[in-house]
């Protein structure tokens, strides 16, 4: 974070093209707007190029001219009119037809372009800040992305690694989002050693709605394992069982091999069984859900192994 934090203070000191490449969730439009914060100048204006398809894509970008098209009764100013003298955003650069790419390369050339139904032309100064989870320079070689459209945009880079890759970044990160939407919570250990251990595919947007939804369901002060959702309940399960099954042997063992000790299924089955039940509390239900099974199939396994009690 103070890496990414002194390349936004560096690049928010001039005007040259950015572009943020990063998992989704990875908070690519703050990096953006912090970028822009810097000098505040003129209008911050997102354009969500996942939403630029079909027949008006091109009168959201450049708006269109009265009586261009049936229902145009008056003029229409686009998104790039909007960021004149500030930041445009192009969000997701990735997704922007080919077509369209053509037309943005020749306004970023340019300078100007012609709104939909308009025969003058209209000019716009902004600055262009581009964001994609995609991979740009493979999708040029895919003939997906225009080259030169590719180079336009790569003046300056930062790359937004995903949350599994800065678990450091975890407890901070946590702790803002506290500061935020909470009333004063706080977060045992155990609950932010779960959040280290686990691997965020929605990356920082996840974990802050995760925040979220624990203090909202938390009257507080302090937030125990009890709150955690359950995909991070399941996923330190996982690591439980991966961790007790290499003690055991279980993953090393080879049946080949006669000087390696073979523990019985039903012995390893029987442990799993008992480390849901303590790793829940004693709540069958929950147990259940998390070894994958009905809660007919768990009791019917505890009476086989005699683990009723």
């Amino acid at each position: 974070m103070k890496q990414v934090h002194k390349l936004v203070t560096r690049m928010g000191k001039s005007r040259f093209p950015v572009l943020i490449l990063g998992e989704t969730g990875t908070g690519k439009e703050v990096v953006a707007r912090a970028i822009h914060n810097i000098q505040a100048r003129g209008p911050f204006v997102v354009v969500d190029c996942s939403s630029l398809v079909g027949p008006l894509m091109e009168s959201e970008l450049f708006g269109y001219a009265k009586g261009a098209f049936t229902g145009a009764h008056n003029q229409k100013l686009g998104l790039l009119d909007a960021a004149n003298g500030g930041t445009a955003f192009f969000d997701e650069i990735g997704e922007l037809p080919l077509d369209l790419q053509t037309k943005l390369l020749r306004v970023l050339q340019e300078k100007e372009y012609r709104a939909v139904g308009a025969l003058a032309s209209r000019t716009s100064e902004f600055r262009v800040i581009a964001a994609t989870n995609r991979d740009l320079a493979s999708e040029v070689e895919a003939k997906r992305f225009r080259q030169d459209l590719f180079y336009r945009l790569n003046v300056m880079k930062v790359r937004l690694a995903p949350l599994r890759e800065r678990k450091d970044d975890i407890p901070v990160l946590v702790l803002h989002f506290l500061e935020r939407y909470g009333h004063g919570h706080k977060l045992t250990d155990e609950v932010v050693d779960a959040f280290c251990d686990y691997d965020w595919p929605g990356n920082v947007r996840e974990l802050e709605h995760t925040v979220q939804r624990m203090v909202a369901m938390n009257s507080g002060p302090w937030i125990t394992p009890a709150d955690l959702p359950s995909s991070v309940v399941n996923r330190r399960f996982e690591q439980t069982i991966q961790h007790d099954s290499t003690a055991f042997g279980v993953s090393s063992a080879s049946p080949t091999d006669p000087h390696e000790p073979v523990v019985p299924l039903a012995e390893v089955e029987k442990r799993v069984i008992l480390h849901a039940i303590d790793y829940t509390k004693g709540d069958r239900t929950l147990a259940a859900a998390m070894l994958g099974i009905g809660r007919t199939t768990l009791y019917r396994k505890l009476k086989e192994y005699g683990l009723q009690n």
